[in-house]
């Protein structure tokens, strides 16, 4: 059993899906999670927590903007003393054909994606470096490893933070602060939801495991990697794809 008991755990976009399911994981194994969303989005996730027996607080996040994740992080300072864990989860799309592809559409994905993970890094790598120890865990996707037409700016967003975590790791290693990624395949979420169940049977065909992950598969791979079993573990890409690329 994943031992997190007393770990303070940073969660970007915490308000449904993944970033919802990895807040309810680490908190079930003991950590203090800080379940971050724009506005009080995280507020239900944070007191779903509480309901069951875990210790979760909600904080208005928007990773876009410095100042609020400035303050995000201060707060959780100042409530905590303390970030032992980050998951850089928070994420968009804005899908669409390259010969189409609006600049506002690159610009907002590339600075969700990839710029928010570089300033909340940046906002918890002095307390990290000063606590000598820390874990950091990015959610990239299956297509930053392997690319999907009509999502060149998710792509390219996914890819960047692969090489940011892989440079990110050599340069604070000997800080003893751990940085991963883990690439979610297709996951049923919400937004898959909305898809018919015929395309959903026709991606599961595709998937050598048969079938679409979960919220809770990507989660059990976070809480892993912030645990001290990966202790010996950093710059690594987790897939978690079913098979759907090798």
């Amino acid at each position: 059993m994943i031992n997190l008991e007393g770990r303070v755990a940073l969660v970007t976009g915490a308000s449904r899906g993944i970033g919802r399911a990895i807040a309810h994981r680490l908190a079930s194994q003991g950590a203090i999670v800080v379940a971050a969303a724009r506005g009080t989005n995280a507020q239900a996730v944070a007191d779903a927590i509480v309901a069951a027996g875990g210790r979760a607080t909600a904080q208005a996040l928007d990773i876009t903007d410095t100042a609020s994740v400035e303050s995000a992080v201060a707060a959780t300072l100042a409530a905590h003393g303390r970030i032992d864990i980050l998951v850089n989860n928070a994420g968009i799309t804005r899908d669409q054909l390259m010969l189409r592809m609006k600049r506002d559409d690159w610009d907002a994905v590339l600075a969700t994606n990839l710029t928010g993970a570089y300033t909340c890094v940046q906002a918890v790598l002095k307390t990290m470096v000063k606590q000598r120890s820390g874990r950091i865990v990015n959610i990239t996707s299956v297509v930053g490893q392997a690319g999907n037409a009509g999502q060149v700016n998710y792509a390219a967003s996914k890819a960047g933070l692969i090489g940011f975590t892989k440079a990110l790791a050599l340069e604070i290693a000997s800080r003893g602060i751990t940085v991963n990624a883990v690439a979610p395949g297709l996951v049923d979420t919400d937004m898959t939801k909305a898809i018919s169940d015929g395309a959903h049977e026709e991606w599961a065909a595709r998937i050598p495991l048969k079938r679409l992950g979960t919220p809770d598969d990507i989660a059990a791979a976070v809480a892993f990697l912030a645990s001290d079993e990966a202790s010996y573990i950093t710059g690594q890409v987790l897939a978690v794809n079913g098979g759907m690329y090798l």
